[in-house]
């Protein structure tokens, strides 16, 4: 696996790797508790692919590692990927460990229960040797989240040796995305505090921005000045997410807000690696800060009106249809 191989998406090598693990989704149709389901949608789901997928939507070339079971559900992560032009080859198949698996269900019409199935999974074992010689030291951007080094020992070095790895024209990307079913805010903190301190870009919500801070201007600190707290620990970029209020950044010094759309939402889950993939595709398109919060929030708002974590992603083309989603007479004539 020494070398760059070829993507799918536009015949040239990968411009953005991202790492980490992807599970097969499970999602009840209706809405209530999913004992009462007698049926369950398949399709598959997680933050980092989320993001790769996104990024080739909006024409970036993106290649995902990972490891998935040799069973079908495996065959099903891979499938769906490379079909969205994800270049997966560099994804390893474990024999010994099955793929992970996530349920989702609606308990009512405004709230999403998440439950996932993980432990032991061949994604947790996610390895150093699993990075391919020179891959993190030639691409443009490295994607990371917040979940892969809660996963096991071995993926939280994956991690640290993609970092190491990587080159120093290399963007580091990374969104905190805590997971608290994973690990304990007390073991999380120091954690993704000293990635942190190692990235370029950085996405969190105001709770995981308290997290990582310590809270230190009390829980009255705004999304503004929390924004301030972490760029002063190192990234230059730092957009802090606020859900359907939109977002705020901080960049090189300077507040920018995000626009925030009005659409009827589905399906939040997957809004925020929506958000992270739109921002991210300007950034290596050499737009400016406010272009990539434009494209940034576009793409959470088109995430989040279908189910699924990643199906509603945009591409560039229908970015101009979001006037549509914004209007009370929706219909494209």
């Amino acid at each position: 696996m020494d070398g760059i191989q070829m993507n799918a998406l536009g015949g040239g090598p990968p411009e953005v790797l991202t790492l980490g693990e992807t599970m097969v989704l499970l999602c009840a149709p209706g809405i209530g508790p999913l004992r009462h389901a007698r049926s369950l949608d398949v399709a598959i789901g997680g933050a980092e692919s989320n993001v790769a997928v996104g990024l080739t939507r909006l024409g970036v070339r993106t290649a995902w590692i990972g490891r998935v079971g040799d069973d079908e559900f495996g065959r099903l992560v891979r499938g769906t990927l490379a079909g969205e032009g994800v270049d997966v080859s560099y994804a390893v198949v474990d024999p010994a460990a099955p793929t992970g698996l996530m349920v989702k269900a609606r308990r009512t019409s405004a709230a999403t229960e998440v439950n996932y199935y993980r432990a032991g999974s061949a994604g947790s074992r996610l390895s150093p040797d699993d990075l391919p010689a020179g891959l993190a030291d030639k691409v443009r951007l490295l994607h990371l989240t917040g979940i892969t080094p809660a996963l096991s020992e071995s993926a939280y070095d994956t991690v640290e040796a993609a970092l190491v790895s990587r080159g120093g024209a290399v963007t580091v990307s990374l969104d905190l995305n805590y997971r608290q079913a994973l690990w304990p805010p007390a073991v999380a903190a120091p954690v993704l505090r000293g990635l942190v301190e190692r990235c370029d870009v950085l996405f969190a919500t105001e709770a995981e921005a308290r997290l990582v801070l310590g809270d230190p201007r009390g829980p009255g600190a705004s999304p503004l000045e929390l924004g301030y707290a972490l760029a002063a620990l190192g990234p230059s970029q730092v957009v802090v997410k606020r859900g359907a209020r939109g977002a705020v950044a901080v960049v090189d010094g300077v507040a920018y807000d995000a626009p925030v759309h009005r659409v009827d939402a589905v399906d939040p889950v997957g809004a925020g690696d929506a958000f992270a993939a739109g921002y991210l595709a300007e950034l290596l398109a050499g737009a400016d800060v406010l272009a990539r919060l434009a494209t940034a929030a576009a793409s959470g708002a088109f995430a989040v009106t279908v189910h699924g974590d990643w199906e509603g992603l945009p591409r560039r083309d229908e970015l101009a249809l979001l006037q549509l989603l914004d209007a009370d007479d929706a219909v494209a004539r």
